[in-house]
């Protein structure tokens, strides 16, 4: 007997006993021994059509992997325990995934895989068989599904691209209302920024840049002047053409009341 295995003897068709590895002799036409490997199996489970709970139709495939742990279970309970063990996990799969949502399918892969395990290791056990890991390795589904899901993953995609672009916009803004005040209060900051991006774009040499310096300051200041020399010379002008228009009204014998109630300027 090799070290994997070992061998279920019958005497007269009753089990005897079970032989250790090593060297084991026997009776001659009395007893017969049957062999049993205690290594583990690995067992592809067929794909197979399944209609989920909400009723989508999808092709699954899975691997098992158990072992004997009773070789005389094994021989004496079943006649053929590969063959058992792999139509009891496709029925087990095809019972587990028809009662689970798609999602769930796709997601919690987990959670399906231990529940297959624990009701294919309650049905082996009475065979003297150990299930050891049950996988569900391949999910196919249909074309029209795998479009939805695609417009719908790039949907997401766009809905999160859009709150990441509004919440950069608005810290932007928050940073840029911050600088304003910042160059509101201190104005030379304004042409120290202008020199910092001119030094920035001079990098490209073979660019030729236009650059209004300070011209709408300029015109406002220019403006501001004009009408702070306007208002402080209008003042001297009326009260010398005030001079003026009392002494010819004095020369004319004019009374000044008369005049200046006249006037459009009184």
């Amino acid at each position: 007997m090799r070290q994997y295995e070992r061998g279920v003897v019958f005497r007269l068709g009753q089990v005897r006993t079970v032989r250790e590895p090593g060297l084991r002799f026997m009776i001659p036409l009395v007893d017969r021994m049957r062999k049993v490997s205690l290594r583990t199996v690995t067992m592809p489970i067929a794909s197979q059509q399944i209609i989920t709970r909400d009723n989508v139709s999808i092709g699954v495939a899975a691997v098992a992997y158990f072992r004997r742990v009773d070789p005389v279970k094994s021989i004496v309970e079943i006649e053929n325990v590969q063959d058992a063990v792999s139509q009891i996990a496709q029925t087990t799969v095809r019972n587990v995934v028809g009662r689970s949502l798609l999602d769930q399918v796709l997601t919690d892969t987990e959670t399906l895989n231990e529940s297959i395990k624990q009701i294919l290791d309650r049905i082996t056990q009475q065979w003297g068989v150990y299930v050891l890991l049950v996988e569900l390795k391949d999910i196919e589904l249909p074309q029209s599904m795998q479009r939805a899901m695609a417009r719908e993953a790039e949907a997401e995609r766009e809905k999160r691209a859009k709150i990441i672009a509004a919440e950069g916009e608005a810290l932007s803004a928050g940073r840029l209302a911050e600088a304003a005040d910042v160059i509101a209060a201190h104005p030379i900051a304004l042409q120290l920024r202008n020199l910092q991006v001119l030094s920035e774009i001079a990098v490209e040499h073979n660019s030729t840049i236009v650059f209004p310096a300070q011209f709408l300051t300029r015109a406002r200041e220019l403006s501001d002047f004009v009408a702070a020399e306007r208002d402080r010379i209008t003042p001297r002008a009326l009260k010398t053409w005030h001079s003026t228009e009392q002494r010819k009204t004095t020369k004319a014998g004019t009374p000044w009341t008369q005049v200046t109630g006249s006037h459009p300027g009184s």
